[in-house]
């Protein structure tokens, strides 16, 4: 079971889903981005820039204009870095006949770094985020690999997690009457979907956190991990 209440930060995170999940069991979570929150808790929510903070031991400030500081480090540290240059998908667009996009290159070395700070940051449980990466990025390997729709959100998206001390996400039963039932939503909604695309990276991060509010339910009560 749980061990009491943990001290999270949820990095690049402006819609506070997954916050809003970690606050509702009881935990002292803060999103933390530097955009304003759109989830409506300006009280849990940083704007800024994350990285002074994911070692813990700062004071801060939340947009209510409220201070507070967490003594030691976090309990556990979850990132959605920006993956606009470091995609699979994006990695197509870094060579421009043939040659290497010295610009796009450059913005792929400054998000990896960026990336890579929360994967070794100074905290005992980690989970990062990010689509399939490319390979020319030579991210680490990540932990695992999941799909919305098998947590039953009617998306395609393949996502990736790099996580340390936590267990994977346990996979829910894809098989039986429960696969041909999730396939019908996903084919739904694929088909009703472009109504509903806004701009780009909020848009992903937006249908991934659908997906991660199962950490919530997971996570605190994965026995020892927590």
């Amino acid at each position: 079971g749980s061990q009491g209440k943990m001290k999270v930060l949820v990095a690049c995170e402006e819609s506070q889903a997954v916050c809003i999940a970690f606050r509702k069991l009881g935990h002292e979570a803060y999103s933390c981005d530097t955009q304003e929150c759109s989830g409506g808790h300006p009280e849990w929510h940083i704007k800024g820039d994350v990285l002074p903070l994911i070692n813990g031991n700062k004071p801060f400030i939340t947009m209510d204009g409220d201070l507070h500081a967490i003594v030691g480090t976090w309990d556990l540290l979850i990132a959605f870095p920006p993956c606009t240059y470091l995609t699979n998908a994006g990695s197509v667009r870094l060579r421009i006949k043939g040659e290497i996009n010295k610009e796009r290159m450059a913005k792929a070395v400054e998000a990896k770094a960026f990336f890579m700070k929360f994967l070794e940051a100074d905290c005992q449980k980690i989970c990062v985020e990010n689509p399939t990466p490319g390979k020319i990025h030579q991210l680490p390997q990540y932990t695992q690999a999941i799909q919305p729709w098998w947590f039953g959100h009617p998306y395609t998206k393949r996502t990736c997690l790099w996580l340390k001390n936590l267990p994977p996400l346990p996979l829910p039963i894809l098989f039986g009457k429960e696969l041909p039932r999730m396939l019908m939503e996903v084919v739904k909604t694929l088909m009703g979907i472009t109504g509903d695309f806004r701009v780009g990276m909020s848009v992903t991060q937006k249908l991934v956190q659908k997906h991660f509010r199962v950490l919530h339910k997971q996570w605190p009560d994965s026995g020892e991990a927590i």
